[in-house]
């Protein structure tokens, strides 16, 4: 029989693994005495662990969840990859960055000296993309709120504040993925300012706040470093996308709700779709959504093509022929995409995409002439 001490790192270490052990069964991959097992838990419990006992047949045991945090134990995979995932949290977006680096150096002092090696060795430097502008944080306390609402299935109302700053004309929702489309060139000008006249300062007083908005919450997610809430807004029937660093939430919540069915069968599918500015629906590739969708052969191998191909279809015809399906925003964007490619290329369809090639080596030609040097 093992000792004592070992014997209660493996009892802790399976009642973490799962939710409910049956006594007989904790028995048996310890290979004790039911009698032992209940002596041992007995001792968990004077340790801090709250481990409940269950009623029934065979009865069983639950590691709960306590009023203070007992010692935990993790194995040598759990040990690493808690330390890889807190190195990297300053990339998350959440505002938990000093917190994250007090959290590793708290599981580093208490790692045995083997494991605490492989954490220094593993040192990761978490670089962000470059932005023009700071990306916004999010408060940890909103983001807790808004998961609170989603777990609890509960009618969230909050108020949505507007964008700060310069707009930015990008895909989305005009609810929170990036801001609405920009307005085209030439558009009219807004009624009462005529252009060359300045614009008469009006009289007015402050507009009343816009009232709080009321959602189903479903998911919470990330996307480029950002947190958006994916919600049904009952006040405009439909699914939105949030920023949830423009959220500020309401007390107390809502009345709970029965969960819907996300479009596109899948939270990630409804998010992509949304950033691509089509509908969500369900496809077995990778390529559904997109508004412009083509089929080509390019003369490359196609382990070569999968190397910078992050989306789409890639089949091998051949050692140095492939066949490729793509999608893009537009058909010369999609014909662009392709011709990065330095490979000949053979349209199979559709007629759209072969025009767009058209188009663009029109453009190109023209790029290509010399200009004509004015005379001094």
């Amino acid at each position: 029989m093992p000792k004592t001490s070992a014997r209660l790192l493996s009892l802790l270490s399976l009642l973490q693994a799962r939710r409910d052990w049956p006594g007989a069964l904790l028995a048996e991959r310890l290979d004790v005495s039911p009698r032992t097992v209940r002596r041992d838990v007995d001792r968990l419990r004077e340790l801090g662990y709250p481990v409940v006992a269950m009623k029934g047949p065979d009865g069983g045991y639950r590691l709960d969840a306590g009023t203070e945090l007992p010692p935990l134990l993790f194995d040598d995979e759990q040990a690493v990859a808690l330390a890889v995932a807190l190195q990297i949290a300053t990339t998350t977006g959440a505002g938990i960055e000093e917190a994250a680096a007090r959290a590793l150096n708290t599981v580093r002092q208490v790692l045995p000296a083997r494991l605490r090696h492989r954490v220094d060795t593993l040192r990761v430097t978490a670089v962000d993309r470059p932005a023009i502008r700071p990306e916004p944080q999010v408060d940890s306390d909103v983001l807790m709120a808004i998961g609170a609402t989603v777990h609890g299935r509960e009618v969230l109302r909050f108020d949505y504040s507007p964008v700060s700053g310069p707009a930015r004309a990008t895909a989305g929702t005009s609810e929170g993925c990036e801001g609405t489309p920009a307005a085209p060139s030439g558009s009219a000008a807004p009624p009462g300012s005529p252009t060359g006249a300045l614009p008469q300062t009006p009289r007015h007083t402050d507009p009343a706040p816009p009232p709080p908005r009321r959602v189903e919450p479903h998911h919470l997610v990330t996307w480029g470093r950002r947190w958006y809430l994916v919600a049904w807004d009952l006040d405009r029937d439909d699914w939105r996308t949030f920023r949830a660093d423009r959220i500020t939430p309401r007390t107390p919540t809502g009345p709970r709700f029965p969960p819907r069915e996300l479009p596109g069968g899948s939270v990630a599918a409804f998010i992509t779709a949304r950033f691509r500015g089509v509908e969500a629906t369900e496809g077995p590739d990778g390529v559904g959504g997109w508004p412009c969708r083509g089929e080509v052969i390019l003369a490359l191998p196609a382990a070569e093509v999968l190397r910078h191909t992050r989306e789409g279809i890639v089949e091998e015809l051949g050692p140095d022929r492939c066949r490729v399906v793509l999608g893009s925003w537009s058909w010369p964007g999609l014909a662009a995409a392709i011709g990065r490619f330095d490979a000949d290329i053979e349209v199979i369809g559709p007629s759209e995409l072969a025009s767009a090639f058209a188009h663009l080596a029109t453009r190109y030609a023209a790029a290509a002439q010399p200009r004509a040097t004015p005379d001094p």
